[in-house]
Formats: C-alpha cells, structure tokens, sequence
C-alpha cells in the first residue's frame, strides 16, 4: 500500500531536448529588460525615443530567433509533441502567443519612429508588449517544466 505520492521520471527524455532548448538566452533576456529600462525613463529626456527604437530591433531579432528555435518540424516544440502529445494545448497556445507578439513589435516599430504618436501612446504599448514576453516567458518555463520534470501522483 502507497501512502504518499510516488515520484515517477518525465515520459519526455533528456536526450530529446534539443541543445538549443537546454542553453539559457541571457542575451535575449537583457535586451527586454534594457527595453524596459528605456521605458521607464523620462519621455522628456532627450533621446527617449530614439533608445526605444534601438532597443525594439535587438528584441524583434532575439524574439524572431526564440520562434525559429521552437516551432517548425525540427523546433522545440515538434520534440515535445513527439514524446508528450498531452502538451499539444499548451503548444498551440504559445504558438498563437508567437504570432500576437510578431504582430505587436512590428507595429510598435512603425510607430514609435512617428514623432506624432505621444509618449504616453507609446508608454502604454511597450509596457504591453513587455507583459506579453513575461507572460509567454512564464507559460514556456511552465510547459517545459511539466515536459522535463517528474510527475507527481499518488495511489491509494
């Protein structure tokens, strides 16, 4: 008789897990936070908006590069499928995620170049984008935790 929950490995292996998925991105990761620090400077010091447009491109390129790595035949994603297809939700929503983020930074790369568009406008739209790369970001770490990670269960 079990009395407590037994620990059970991952039905996903290890060796499934492609390099890419396995290596941090600190790079990437510090381009978002330099965009919220641009964010949160004064709109009247000089060159505000122009370090939101230099810090937009690294995060547009470093998110374009997150979707290459995951999704398609040999993407991340295709290995967790393969071996987990109980993530397939899980999935599909980070991959609708992909797409609404494209969308955003390459709009908010439109318009943040107008000098017409007010700094509260533009405020309110990066501040959105960056709660959608914490909330994707989270819900990824998420989904990989439950793909790698022991299951916990129990018996009677």
């Amino acid at each position: 008789m079990v009395t407590g929950p037994i620990q059970q490995p991952s039905t996903v292996a290890a060796t499934a897990r492609p390099p890419a998925a396995r290596q941090a991105r600190p790079s990437f990761l510090g381009e978002v936070h330099a965009l919220a620090r641009a964010l949160a400077a004064p709109a009247g010091e000089p060159r505000w908006r122009e370090r939101l447009i230099l810090h937009l491109g690294p995060v547009g390129q470093g998110f374009a590069e997150h979707v290459r790595v995951t999704e398609g035949p040999t993407g991340l994603y295709a290995a967790l499928l393969h071996e987990a297809p109980r993530l397939d939700r899980g999935v599909r929503l980070l991959t609708g995620e992909h797409t609404a983020i494209v969308a955003a930074i390459a709009a908010l790369q439109q318009v943040v170049a107008l000098p017409a568009v007010p700094a509260e406008e533009l405020r309110d739209r990066v501040g959105r984008l960056l709660e959608a790369l914490d909330r994707h970001r989270q819900r990824g770490a998420d989904l990989l935790w439950e793909a790698y990670q022991a299951d916990l269960g129990g018996e009677d």
